[in-house]
């Protein structure tokens, strides 16, 4: 990936003060090196009148997968290959923003010790990125940075040149040009946008990062109209660390206010907390969906297959209209926890009679399975080698055969979202594979096909535009129930 951070000058203030600000002489090519690569530091032009500065930061694909110390995504061979062959070494992102912070760090903080009077003068700045993700295309962009005092130039860049029918990619040429600002607000501006723009980390977010976004935002964050969409996505979208820094940034924007004092600080930021609403956990958002499909579909027998330590089976037992909830699963341990989960050595004759653990493999018929409404399999299928799903679809759709039959699995192409995760992994040791929506799809529609189904798609959890939900669900109805219906 590359930069360049040109300027302009005169004999009397030469362009080549470029030099000492960023602590880099022009006439020598330096190379800096990192964890996941190596920086090289080199001036393409430097006199009087202008000046360029290039940061090329070549990234060792392989340090970066084991700095992740995490699995491939399993299933498909191209799947662990995704590791290694991605946009990473191209196109600018978090990467590169930490290669700025760590090249130019006294540039960053605005010192120059040999000339001390040059990082507060304001420079003609001109910066180029050949290739910058920005999701929300070139018009985010321009929200972003035009309110710092930038000319914007974001053009996006095509898909393929040579057809041009596909249209654009997700990426955009970046030009800014600035008169007014420092070279140490650019590079700070840049630090904290660049990976906001790519809305992705490569490195695990902690409460440390709180600390830098504040520093680098400092004197332009706070009243930045962008200010929580930046936020929220330079913190992975952490909710907890989202809230903290919005309340430090609401402080210092009312501390920097005329007429502020510490009691309307302190209201305004109880009035902020209060109308914040915590997120609800994807899982909590999972079982609500599943439970609104069985109610809609009309089920009253459940059968929750592959339940794990119960959280599904304890949600179906806390409403009546589910008569009879059967859950199955091939671990002992599990069926343990889930028999302690619902306290079934204390529970009510009553209630106890609703309810039924049973341990089986979803690879072999089950007489067992037989006559119920329904049956769910929640986060299942990802858990089976390949070649053994279609043991598990005969033993669901053709031998139990209930009515109505709902299955849940992560959407790989979701899991950009998630900032904790490396590239190309998948969200949990033990799945064997995870699916693209279109791949799932395919799946569901080839099942339904097979065993007399009818089959609809739920999202689950928030439906992103480029990527989708995070969970997708398939909800299964017999032909017949269907018709009816």
């Amino acid at each position: 990936m590359f930069l360049t951070i040109s300027t302009t000058g005169s004999a009397e203030r030469p362009a080549t003060d470029l030099g000492f600000l960023l602590h880099k002489h022009p006439e020598k090519a330096q190379r800096f090196s990192t964890s996941y690569g190596t920086a090289h530091v080199l001036y393409p032009e430097a006199d009087a009148e202008r000046c360029t500065a290039a940061l090329l930061l070549e990234v060792d694909a392989v340090a970066l997968v084991r700095r992740g110390k995490g699995k491939g995504r399993g299933g498909a061979p191209d799947a662990a290959l995704a590791q290694y062959v991605n946009d990473r070494p191209y196109a600018a992102s978090s990467l590169l923003a930490v290669a700025l912070s760590a090249v130019f760090s006294s540039a960053m903080r605005g010192v120059c010790n040999a000339r001390p009077e040059l990082p507060g003068r304001p420079l003609p700045l001109r910066v180029e990125i050949p290739a910058l993700p920005a999701r929300g295309g070139p018009g985010l962009v321009g929200r972003l940075f035009e309110p710092l005092g930038w000319t914007v130039g974001a053009e996006p860049v095509a898909l393929d040149g040579e057809f041009p029918q596909w249209g654009d990619s997700r990426y955009v040429r970046l030009v800014l040009e600035a008169e007014t600002l420092t070279l140490a607000e650019a590079l700070r501006h840049l630090y904290v946008l660049l990976p906001v723009l790519d809305d992705a980390k490569h490195y695990w977010v902690a409460s440390d990062e709180v600390d830098k976004l504040l520093r680098a935002g400092a004197g332009w964050l706070p009243g930045h109209p962008e200010q929580r969409l930046i936020t929220s996505r330079y913190l992975s979208r952490r909710w907890s660390l989202t809230r903290e820094a919005m309340e430090r940034l609401e402080l210092v924007r009312l501390a920097e206010a005329d007429d502020s004092d510490v009691e309307e600080i302190d209201n305004a930021v109880a009035v902020e907390t209060e109308a914040e609403e915590k997120p609800t956990p994807l899982a909590v958002q999972r079982r609500e969906a599943i439970l609104a499909a069985l109610r809609a579909a009309g089920a009253s027998r459940v059968l929750d297959l592959g339940c794990g330590q119960g959280q599904l089976v304890q949600a179906l037992l806390r409403d009546p209209s589910f008569t009879e909830v059967v859950g199955l699963d091939v671990s002992v341990r599990a069926l343990t926890i889930a028999s302690r989960r619902l306290k079934l050595d204390r529970m009510g004759e009553r209630q106890a009679a609703r309810v039924k653990l049973l341990q089986g493999s979803l690879a072999y018929t089950d007489k067992r399975l037989r006559g119920y409404d329904a049956a769910v399999l929640s986060e299942v299928i990802e858990h089976l080698d390949l070649p053994r799903l279609p043991a598990l679809e005969y033993a669901v759709f053709g031998a139990a055969r209930p009515r109505t039959v709902l299955v849940t699995t992560p959407n790989v192409e979701y899991n950009v979202r998630w900032e904790s995760l490396p590239a190309g992994h998948v969200r949990h040791g033990d799945h064997r594979f995870e699916w693209t929506r279109d791949e799932f799809r395919a799946w569901a529609r080839m099942v339904a096909e097979r065993h007399g189904y009818d089959v609809e798609f739920v999202p689950v959890g928030p439906d992103d535009p480029e990527v989708g939900p995070p969970t997708q669900m398939a909800v299964f109805v017999t032909a017949q129930e269907a018709k009816a219906a």
